[in-house]
C-alpha cells in the first residue's frame, strides 16, 4: 500500500483551486488562476492545457468525453449576458457550448450514464441536449410548474426526478418521468407538505430513489436546522411510501448499498440511532445509538461505517455486512472528508482547510483498524482516491484480510514531526468533587445505559422538548418547598442538610427570642441567616454608641445568659412596664412570657408602639367592616357565607384588640377600640 502512494503530478507554481477525476479514472484535471489543466491519471501525462481564468468548479461526464467548466458570474461591459458555464471537448479542447448560470449549487449538466442525454433545468423547464449533436441545441423539453431541482436516475433507462415546491398552500411533491420518452405525464409522483428544498438519492441500478424533505424552520422548536422526513419512490411507480422512525430528530445521512437493494438511515436527537432497511422499508438490522451522523457502504457492500464527524469526536465503527458485528473502532479526531478505497480494504481520513487550520493532512487506515500511513500537509484543502471500476478491482475476499505492514511514516510518528495523539481520558469532564463516584443515570448517554429522551407532556420536559432541571432526588432525600429537598434543589453528589441542635437557654433565663438566635436554627433560610447578621451589627453599634454599662441595643433585645454570653433575637420584644408584663416575642408571632428583659430605649419604644398601633388600626376595620355587615342583616339583606364566617370571628377579634390595647397602656396611637 505504502509503495502506492507517491507523488506524480509536479507542482505548478501557482496555488491550485479545485481538482477532479473522471469516474472511470482515467483522467485528471485541476484549476489554476488562469488555466486548466487535463492529464492522463496513470502516467500524468499532460492531454489538454484550457487558457480560460478564474474557474472555480470543473466536473467530467461520465466517460470523461467532456468537461464542464463554472465561473463566478460577472457583468460584462458591452452589457451581453455572461455565460460562466462552459463545455469543452477533452480531446479537442474545443468549447463545445455555452450557458449563463448563477448559482453555484447545482451547476452542472447532468448526463446519462451512457452519455446520450444531457439535462439542465433552467428557470421551470428542463432542457434536453444531444452531446453529441451540441450545435443543434434543445432536442426536447418540459415544463413542470413551480419545478426547483431535477436529477437524473443513473442505470441504462435513465429517469428524471423533479422536486416541486410548495407554493400558495399547495403541497410539495416529486415527479418522475422517463427520460427517453420525455411526456408529461410522470411515471410516479409523490407529495408532501414541510419541504422547503430536498436530496435525491438513486440506487445504483436507478429503480429506486430516497427524498430527504427538509424545512428552513422547525415549528416545534426542537432544532435550528428545520425538519426532515424520508420518502421512498420508484422510478416504475409500483411503490412510494414514506419511511417511518421510531426515534424524533433530525436524519443526518441516508445510504443505498451498492447492490441496490437495502439502505441505511442514521436519524435522531444525539445519540443517533442507525438502521438497515430493505427496499420495502422493512426493518433489516438495528444499530442502536450512538454518538453518529455518518453512514456509508463500502464499493462492494461487504463492509458499513458509521462515524461521528463534525461537532462530533470522530468515532469510526466498520461493521461486517454479512455477519452484522463490529470489526474495529477507528478514533479520527477532526476528520474533514472520508472515503473507501476502490477495493473497499482502506478508508482515507483527511483534516482539511478552511474548517481546521491545524494538523492538516490524510491518513489511511486499514478496514481492520491499524493505521497504515499518515502524510501531513501544511495547508490541505481536498483529498480523494482516484476512481477505479469495481470491476476492475479483484472481488473482496470472504474473510476480513490482515493488513499490511504500515508504512515508515507510521513508524517514525508521523512525516515531518507529525505529532501522535496523546490519549485522552475517556468519558465526559467531571469536576473533581464527584470523581470516583457513580455516574447518576440523567447524566449518562442513551448509549450508556442513561434513560431515553422523551418529548410531551409527563416526560419532565419543557414545552418545547428541553429538558428541565430540577435534576430529581435521591431515593432517601425527604420532599420539601416548591417540589425541592429542604427547600432547595437537589445536587447530586452534594452534602445533605443535617438538622443541628442549637444551645438552650442559659442559667440566667435567656429569652426565646435569643435562644433562636443562637440556635442552629433547623430550616432556616439564606435570607433569615442574612437578616440575622444585619440586625447583629446593628446591635453592636448601637451598643457602643450607649456606653457599655446599660446594655441597650437598638435592634435587639440582649439578655445575659447563664455562660455570660450574649444572644441577639432577629425581632425587638415589646416590653410596657420592664418586667411586670410578659414580653412579646414575635420572632416566630406568638405571645408568651420570655422573661425580664432589659429597658428599651424611648426610640425603640416609639417603634415597638408604631407596630402595635398599625395591628389595632386593622382591628379597628375589621370591627367596622363587621358592624356593616350587621346593620345589613337587620335591614333583612341576604348574606353570603364568607360575610356570616367574619360576623362569627368578631368575638376573637375583639379578644386580641383588648390584649393589644393592654400591652400598649391603653392607648393605640390615638385609635380606641370600637364598643
Amino acid at each position: 500500500m505504502s509503495s502506492q502512494i507517491s507523488q506524480q503530478y509536479a507542482y505548478p507554481g501557482v496555488p491550485v483551486r479545485t481538482y477532479q477525476y473522471s469516474s472511470d479514472g482515467r483522467l485528471f484535471a485541476y484549476a489554476l488562476p488562469a488555466s486548466v489543466r487535463i492529464f492522463q491519471a496513470e502516467n500524468a501525462t499532460l492531454v489538454q492545457e484550457l487558457n480560460i481564468p478564474n474557474v472555480v468548479e470543473l466536473n467530467f461526464s461520465p466517460r470523461g468525453t467532456y468537461l464542464s467548466t463554472w465561473e463566478r458570474p460577472v457583468k460584462l461591459e458591452d452589457g451581453a449576458q455572461h455565460k460562466n458555464l462552459r463545455v469543452f471537448s477533452v480531446s479537442t479542447g474545443q468549447e463545445l457550448i455555452a450557458f449563463s448560470q448563477k448559482s453555484q449549487e447545482n451547476w452542472d449538466i447532468q448526463y446519462t450514464v451512457s452519455e446520450s442525454h444531457a439535462v439542465r433545468l433552467v428557470a421551470q423547464e428542463i432542457q434536453v441536449f444531444r452531446p453529441t449533436e451540441w450545435s443543434k441545441g434543445i432536442i426536447d423539453k418540459l415544463r413542470v410548474e413551480n419545478a426547483a431541482m431535477v436529477s437524473v436516475s443513473p442505470g441504462l433507462n435513465p429517469s428524471i426526478a423533479v422536486f416541486v415546491a410548495e407554493k400558495k398552500g399547495a403541497p410539495a411533491g416529486v415527479k418522475i418521468y422517463g427520460l427517453l420518452a420525455l411526456s408529461p405525464t410522470p411515471t410516479s409522483a409523490k407529495t408532501f407538505f414541510k419541504a422547503d428544498r430536498t436530496q435525491i438519492k438513486w440506487n445504483d441500478l436507478g429503480t429506486q430513489a430516497l427524498i430527504i424533505t427538509q424545512t428552513e424552520v422547525d415549528n416545534s422548536n426542537m432544532s435550528y436546522y428545520g425538519e426532515t422526513s424520508l420518502y421512498l419512490l420508484s422510478a416504475a411507480g409500483n411503490f412510494d411510501c414514506r419511511v417511518t422512525l421510531d426515534k424524533d430528530g433530525p436524519i443526518h445521512d441516508v445510504a443505498w448499498s451498492p447492490n441496490s437493494k437495502e439502505f441505511g438511515v442514521v436519524y435522531g436527537y444525539m445519540p443517533a440511532k442507525a438502521m438497515l432497511f430493505d427496499s420495502r422499508v422493512r426493518t433489516l438490522h438495528d444499530f442502536g445509538s450512538s454518538p453518529i451522523n455518518t453512514i456509508s457502504f463500502n464499493p462492494q457492500g461487504r463492509l458499513l461505517l458509521l462515524a461521528g464527524f463534525g461537532n462530533l469526536a470522530g468515532k469510526i465503527d466498520l461493521f461486517d455486512r454479512r455477519t452484522l458485528t463490529k470489526l474495529c473502532t477507528i478514533d479520527a479526531p477532526n476528520t474533514s472528508h472520508c472515503s473507501w478505497s476502490p477495493c473497499g480494504q482502506f478508508l482515507l481520513t483527511a483534516v482539511l482547510s478552511p474548517r481546521l487550520r491545524v494538523d492538516n493532512g490524510i491518513k489511511v487506515w486499514h478496514c481492520s483498524g491499524p493505521l497504515v500511513h499518515v502524510q501531513p500537509i501544511d495547508e490541505l484543502y481536498q483529498a480523494g482516491w482516484r476512481p477505479t471500476s469495481v470491476d476492475r478491482v479483484p472481488a473482496f475476499p470472504p474473510t476480513i484480510p490482515q493488513a499490511p505492514p504500515p508504512s515508515e511514516s507510521v513508524l517514525n510518528g508521523g512525516a515531518n514531526g507529525a505529532k501522535t495523539p496523546s490519549a485522552k481520558p475517556a468519558g465526559a469532564y467531571r469536576p473533581p468533587g464527584l470523581r470516583g463516584l457513580a455516574t447518576p443515570t440523567i447524566f449518562k448517554r442513551e448509549d450508556e445505559g442513561g434513560s431515553p429522551a422523551r418529548t410531551g407532556a409527563g416526560s419532565g420536559h419543557g414545552a418545547n422538548g428541553t429538558p428541565t432541571r430540577g435534576y430529581g432526588r435521591g431515593s432517601g432525600t425527604p420532599l420539601g418547598t416548591n417540589g425541592v429537598n429542604g427547600g432547595r434543589r437537589y445536587v447530586p453528589g452534594a452534602p445533605s442538610r443535617t438538622p443541628s441542635t442549637g444551645g438552650g437557654a442559659g442559667a440566667g433565663g435567656a429569652g426565646s427570642g435569643a435562644s433562636g438566635a443562637a440556635s442552629g436554627g433547623t430550616g432556616e433560610t439564606a435570607g433569615e441567616k442574612k437578616r440575622k447578621k444585619k440586625d447583629a451589627k446593628k446591635g453592636k453599634a448601637s451598643a457602643a454608641g450607649a456606653g457599655a454599662g446599660n446594655g441597650d441595643i437598638s435592634s435587639g433585645a440582649v439578655t445575659p445568659s447563664g455562660g455570660g454570653e450574649e444572644a441577639i433575637s432577629t425581632r425587638p420584644s415589646i416590653d410596657v412596664s420592664g418586667s411586670a408584663r410578659p414580653s412579646i416575642d414575635v420572632t416566630n408571632g406568638s405571645s408568651r412570657a420570655v422573661g425580664p428583659t432589659t429597658p428599651l430605649t424611648p426610640k425603640e419604644s416609639g417603634e415597638s408602639n408604631d407596630m402595635a398601633a398599625k395591628k389595632i388600626r386593622n382591628l379597628n376595620k375589621k370591627l367596622k367592616a363587621i358592624d356593616e355587615l350587621k346593620e345589613k342583616a337587620k335591614r333583612g339583606d341576604r348574606l353570603e357565607t364568607t360575610q356570616l364566617k367574619k360576623i362569627e370571628g368578631e368575638v376573637d377579634i375583639r379578644k386580641e384588640l383588648d390584649a393589644l390595647v393592654l400591652l400598649t397602656g391603653g392607648g393605640g396611637g390615638g385609635i380606641a377600640a370600637a364598643a
